[in-house]
């Protein structure tokens, strides 16, 4: 899909990136989007970087602690080599001596980055690291399935098994407090659900695999969201705290941190810890779909103080990749899921499809979010 004379009337929100590539977005009269208002109005007063923060984070430390007692780990943590939950771990081990239960979702498409990252944490940390290995001929069946389904929501495969996988470990081990890497300094705009639909709609994850599928998952491992949302919470009693929100949190100054203390090396853009959400995120989503995931992610950081909006302007000027890294991560891709690029690339080409072509939750699931939403127990997309 060719986007070059729709991107010529594209408007563009005046306090931050987004623009109506995002098909939700509104503006008010003064050209500011719905995601700039929805900042000042829900977000800013639900983010605490400051002491009154870092003493709420104290007493939910201290809380984590207590009940942990005696125990061998008192939380768990999921790390994928990204910024924010390898910032994460640094500082609740560091700063605030918990000791959590440290697991890694090994999908099948980790960068060497990512696991020279994970490997140089745990190992200056003194950590034990448990890592799920996805059996790779159901992931390749899923994600072939997603690619011959049409949508854009591509890394759902990888998503769901991180989900799952955490809650399985905090079941399996008896942790209650659950540590996620979510943050408002980096995350605050919420992705468009168009391209971005919840990776837990089993009727939709169902629906896809039987139409498209061609193996049976016996091992994958799914997870209803009213499990890990209502049962594991309400029942069990597992609590999700996102540290981050609650203390001083820089991009910047996290990476440097890290380099400094570890030797952790920076990745070009947000969540490329992954091959294939390099290439789906980099390449795949704004050529097929029209949809560049770095509006997001700048809009975040122009909108928390961390980047200019002329800045962010200037690197979407740019490809997220570049032409040379898109033909070797196009036969990377091809090969890792033993297909040809002619095939890979009839993907790129057919009709455009999205969730609401298959069987889905969204109305049940939209629902919950909103009742979610009301409680103050957080909302879609995971900054909060």
């Amino acid at each position: 899909m060719s986007n070059t004379d729709e991107a010529r009337n594209l408007r563009v929100c005046q306090r931050c990136v987004m623009d109506t590539s995002d098909p939700s977005i509104t503006f008010d009269v003064d050209g500011v989007s719905n995601h700039a208002r929805d900042f000042d109005r829900v977000v800013r007063p639900a983010w605490h970087p400051n002491q009154h923060g870092l003493t709420l984070l104290r007493e939910t430390i201290d809380r984590i602690k207590a009940e942990g007692r005696g125990k061998e780990y008192d939380c768990i943590l999921g790390l994928s080599g990204g910024l924010d939950s390898s910032f994460m771990l640094h500082a609740v081990v560091r700063e605030y001596g918990l000791r959590p239960l440290v697991f890694h979702v090994d999908g099948g498409w980790n960068s060497e980055t990512a696991v020279h990252n994970i490997h140089v944490l745990v190992e200056r940390l003194g950590l034990d690291l448990y890592t799920e290995v996805i059996d790779w001929n159901e992931m390749r069946n899923f994600q072939l399935a997603m690619f011959r389904a049409g949508v854009p929501h591509l890394d759902v495969p990888q998503d769901h098994a991180f989900i799952a996988v955490l809650y399985k470990f905090a079941e399996q081990h008896g942790i209650r407090y659950i540590l996620n890497g979510g943050n408002i300094a980096t995350e605050c705009v919420m992705t468009p659900l168009q391209y971005f639909y919840w990776g837990t709609d089993l009727w939709q994850i169902r629906d896809i695999l039987d139409r498209f599928g061609t193996l049976p998952m016996r091992s994958y491992p799914f997870s209803s969201v009213f499990k890990h949302k209502v049962f594991l919470r309400f029942v069990k009693g597992m609590k999700v705290f996102k540290p981050l929100n609650f203390m001083p949190f820089s991009r910047a100054e996290a990476i440097e941190t890290l380099e400094t203390e570890y030797g952790w090396k920076s990745y070009p853009q947000k969540h490329f810890e992954s091959r294939f959400t390099r290439f789906f995120e980099g390449y795949w989503l704004p050529t097929r779909f029209g949809f560049d995931v770095r509006r997001v992610q700048l809009s975040s950081l122009i909108l928390t103080g961390q980047l200019s909006r002329d800045e962010a302007l200037l690197q979407l000027s740019r490809p997220a990749v570049d032409d040379d890294t898109v033909a070797k991560e196009f036969e990377f891709v091809a090969a890792k899921l033993d297909i040809s690029e002619q095939e890979l690339h009839s993907y790129h080409q057919m009709p455009l499809k999205f969730y609401w072509d298959y069987r889905n939750q969204h109305q049940l699931i939209r629902m919950g979010e909103w009742v979610w939403t009301a409680m103050g127990l957080g909302r879609r997309g995971g900054a909060f």
